[in-house]
């Protein structure tokens, strides 16, 4: 996984050495990923914007906050996610493809870190066990 750190007035190096948060965003197919501190990124669609990638091309990332302490996944399954029509296989197939992607990137980066979708972002989840 190719790994490229967006730079501004704080540092991702500053943010590691402080343990201060950082964002990142991480193709569905897990070939990059783009990380900042998280004051630099704001939004996951403005770190995007930040890497030279179309902000309009969020539903292609897997997007998470995260520390030495853990990773917060922000999970928001898009309509047309593999092109799977049924939403609980898709949203199941999100999951598992996520997982994998976002453990890849947290292991790379040298973060061994619990994964955690918060509350607000579990109504997807819900369906699963319908």
């Amino acid at each position: 996984m190719k790994i490229t750190r967006i730079n501004g007035f704080e540092s991702v190096e500053n943010a590691i050495a402080k343990n201060e948060p950082l964002m990142a965003v991480i193709s569905f197919d897990g070939s990059q990923a783009f990380v900042s501190h998280l004051d630099e990124g704001v939004e996951h669609h403005i770190l995007l914007e930040k890497a030279g990638v179309p902000s309009t091309d969020i539903d292609k990332f897997f997007r998470i906050i995260f520390d030495k302490d853990g990773a917060d996944w922000t999970f928001i399954c898009p309509t047309d996610y593999c092109s799977i029509s049924d939403r609980v296989r898709r949203i199941s197939q999100f999951y598992k493809d996520g997982f994998s992607a976002i453990s890849d990137f947290l292991s790379d980066f040298g973060y061994l870190v619990e994964i955690k979708i918060p509350v607000r972002y579990r109504r997807h989840l819900d369906t699963l066990g319908e």
